[in-house]
């Protein structure tokens, strides 16, 4: 199969050798967002993640409830979806989270999840499940840096809007 994007020689540069659809561009869009959020990246702006993090879960018809677990220097150890809900919500468990920063030696984490129905805006039990969050994982000294709500109209910084 022939290549559609070929590297330009300029970093982060691309050009089309042949006619792309949409879905191909998309899929080029959800590889470049993986490799951003892969391991050892460096987070230098939640929200900038959460450019990322909107193409990967805004399509997405169900909510999922995922972290971003980050080492002492803000590069990414692993991101890992780790709740599926339904179309209005997802339920979280602080000790499953508490556990796997444990296993992968997090020294703080950017939460995030998706809202199906594209609106970002926080609701009061996002909001609840960040403090009871941010508590759990303070006893084992890994920081909350940020809470990103992602909606296809956008992504909320729930540190930028003072819950955190």
């Amino acid at each position: 199969m022939r290549q559609k994007f070929i590297a330009g020689e300029k970093t982060g540069t691309y050009y089309v050798a042949e006619s792309v659809s949409e879905e191909d561009i998309l899929v080029m869009a959800r590889k470049l967002a993986r490799k951003h959020l892969a391991k050892g990246a460096t987070i230098t702006s939640p929200l900038a993640s959460g450019e990322y993090l909107q193409v990967l879960l805004s399509e997405v018809e169900y909510e999922v409830f995922g972290v971003i677990f980050l080492d002492t220097r803000h590069k990414i150890i692993t991101f890992k979806k780790m709740f599926r809900g339904t179309i209005d919500g997802a339920t979280v468990h602080p000790r499953e989270v508490v556990k796997e920063g444990l296993k992968v030696n997090a020294a703080a984490v950017i939460l995030v999840h998706n809202h199906p129905s594209g609106e970002p805006e926080p609701s009061q039990a996002d909001i609840q499940i960040t403090g009871r969050l941010k508590t759990a994982l303070a006893l084992i000294d890994i920081r909350v840096l940020d809470h990103l709500i992602v909606g296809a109209d956008g992504c909320v910084s729930l540190a930028q809007r003072g819950h955190l």
